[in-house]
């Protein structure tokens, strides 16, 4: 299947050098280009892109209300992958909060941009653990604690609970089998499931659920 991406940067170089490295690939190609925030909108609506790489500062409308926007838009949204300059630009959180599914940094070689976006593609957060883990430390003590979410957390089991409160405190999928003491596959569909009962995209937004409903703190 050859993943559909919308490149959104207000700079041309920047969304040729994009287009240019993405084109190349077999399994990707290049729908559209956008040059701030509102024309992401309009485009991500009319081309039904599977990712959409987003830079972060933007005229018109920026990159994080940009996402907030798409991902609210219906059902079946793009994914997006935030563009950053820094691995912990004070908007990062923000843009997860809003529905982005991961960031990359701009300083990276391109062809890393490649891996991002079949990680994103694949409907998994681009978060290692040890970002996710420098993410919650820098950015979890700034939440209320808890935000007023509504996230109905009854509907989990014992189980599911469990493997939330393991995976926003940045544990991949081997070592939750490892700590949890079962097979891989048993491990996707315990995640599987929660995401499904709490309506999350991917793991990045699991993260966001469990912190701001208050079942996982920064303590």
């Amino acid at each position: 299947m050859t993943i559909r991406v919308l490149i959104v940067d207000d700079e041309a170089l920047l969304r040729s050098a994009f287009r240019s490295v993405i084109d190349a690939e077999d399994d990707m190609e290049v729908v559209g280009e956008a040059a701030d925030g509102a024309e992401a909108v309009r485009l991500a609506l009319q081309l039904s892109p599977d990712v959409v790489v987003m830079d972060v500062r933007m005229p018109v409308m920026d990159g994080i209300e940009a996402t907030r926007t798409i991902t609210s838009l219906r059902h079946d949204t793009p994914h997006v992958l935030m563009l950053t300059t820094f691995d912990l630009d004070e908007y990062v959180f923000e843009a997860i909060r809003a529905g982005a599914s991961g960031f990359a940094l701009k300083r990276r070689p391109l062809d890393e941009l490649l891996g991002a976006i079949r990680i994103v593609a694949d409907g998994e957060a681009l978060l290692a653990p040890s970002v996710t883990r420098r993410l919650i430390d820098h950015f979890a003590s700034q939440l209320p604690s808890p935000m007023k979410r509504r996230c109905d957390l009854d509907q989990l089991t014992e189980r599911e609970r469990e493997v939330l409160v393991h995976i926003a405190r940045g544990l991949s999928n081997s070592e939750l089998a490892e700590m949890l003491h079962i097979s891989m596959p048993t491990v996707k569909a315990h995640v599987g499931r929660v995401l499904a009962k709490l309506g999350a995209r991917d793991r990045t937004q699991l993260v966001v659920i469990a912190y701001e409903s208050g079942l996982v703190t920064s303590s």
